[in-house]
């Protein structure tokens, strides 16, 4: 397998055939076409198991036998009325713990695409509507297990905690890729609304309070190289998301958050095996509250290495360490906890990772995974409601089984 097709074959396990909606698009349809012959449709669908001796995560997964409350299910479709026009949509179904209310079908992205210029050299084209955000390697297709290079994606930069915050925006975007003598530069730039869902609003420990979270204006960009047909990928990450908190208690008045992370993010592919690092500055403000307790302005960092090793053209392993700070301020928490806002250990999380994947054929993969925690920096409140119950050390087992048509 040569650098290139490894790259191909990456590349192809972090998109399905609506990938092509999001940053770099397939050829128009020839103009002699009818409409309907372009009309694609595909789904996917993951169950996984998941156990853990301390702590829950995605349900009651310290208890009995694990927890079966993480599934993914999701459809999707496409189709070109002109040869420079794509109409793109995807519904999914996701629950991740908690009572499953969160497993209501919605909309994860909408839009039509128009390509402005379209050839050998260049791309230009717009977007409108829900579009997936650029950020990251991963986030754009990080719903769909067969483009992940694990179960779980690294905590520390693509959360599931706050998940509905950097997942898509509504509104449009604009790309851009150049063909270069040394490879591929693509960027893209979207503006609009972020999604500020119920998860955000446990995070903000506004889960009880009387009100309405409403998103505002927000941007995000990125840039992204491919050097030598993907033997060296490098990306730069930006955005700005911003929400208001509009109370509906006279005891309580607004408040304004406001959520600016940078993210670097590089990659080496060889023949069978790759090397992936990415590191994360966040900047988290939320003021404006009479109560000074629900005030906050903090600095995170995020990092993970990640290397993964293909063998026997459909297995692949991989060995990650996972690094997430909440406050650069104060990593270990100490100032945290005296404050009595909650136990130290829930301001950082330390994750060594090993996974295995074996892709019995193109549409079902089987995935193993085990995690050592230092931390609980990332586990998600609704499954842990009192921190001070929870332990710093702890350990989770993953199984999953993923289909796709």
């Amino acid at each position: 397998m040569t650098v290139s097709k490894s790259f191909q074959w990456i590349e192809g396990r972090r998109a399905l055939v609506l990938a092509t909606t999001l940053t770099s698009l397939s050829a128009p349809a020839l103009a002699s076409e009818k409409v309907l012959d372009t009309l694609q449709m595909h789904g996917f669908l993951s169950q996984a198991l998941v156990i853990t001796d301390d702590n829950n995560f995605f349900g009651p997964s310290s208890e009995g036998n694990g927890s079966l409350k993480y599934t993914e299910i999701g459809a999707n479709a496409s189709i070109r009325p002109h040869e420079n026009v794509l109409l793109a949509a995807q519904i999914l179904s996701r629950r991740a713990g908690g009572d499953g209310e969160d497993a209501a079908p919605s909309l994860d992205y909408g839009l039509i695409d128009y390509q402005m210029i379209s050839n050998q050299q260049r791309t230009l084209g717009i977007q409108v509507g829900r579009f997936k955000n650029p950020f990251g390697f991963y986030n754009q297709t990080r719903d769909v297990a067969f483009t992940r290079p694990s179960i779980l994606l690294p905590q520390s930069i693509y959360f599931d905690r706050t998940r509905s915050l950097g997942l898509s925006g509504d509104g449009l975007s604009l790309y851009y890729e150049e063909m270069v003598p040394s490879g591929t530069l693509r960027t893209q730039i979207g503006i609009g609304q972020a999604q500020a869902g119920d998860d955000l609003r446990r995070t903000m420990r506004l889960e009880d309070a009387p009100g309405d979270l409403e998103p505002r204006d927000s941007a995000i960009a990125q840039i992204k190289y491919e050097h030598d047909g993907g033997r060296i990928v490098a990306a730069l990450s930006a955005a700005t998301a911003k929400a208001k908190f509009e109370s509906h208690a006279p005891t309580l008045n607004d408040g304004d958050f406001e959520f600016v992370p940078w993210v670097l993010s590089l990659q080496y592919n060889a023949e069978h095996w790759s090397l992936t690092g990415e590191y994360a500055i966040r900047s988290s403000r939320l003021e404006g509250f009479d109560n000074p307790f629900l005030n906050f302005d903090v600095t995170g960092e995020s990092w993970y290495i990640q290397y993964a090793r293909r063998f026997n053209d459909n297995w692949q392993w991989l060995v990650r360490y996972d690094s997430l700070t909440s406050n650069r301020d104060d990593r270990s928490g100490a100032a945290y906890e005296a404050s009595g806002a909650g136990p130290a250990h829930s301001q950082f999380a330390d994750d060594i990772t090993l996974g295995l994947q074996w892709s019995v054929n193109p549409r079902l993969m089987l995935a193993a995974e085990y995690h050592h925690v230092d931390g609980t920096g990332w586990l998600p409140i609704q499954d842990n409601p009192d921190p001070s119950e929870t332990e710093r050390r702890w350990n989770m087992l993953l199984f999953q089984l993923s289909l796709r048509f």
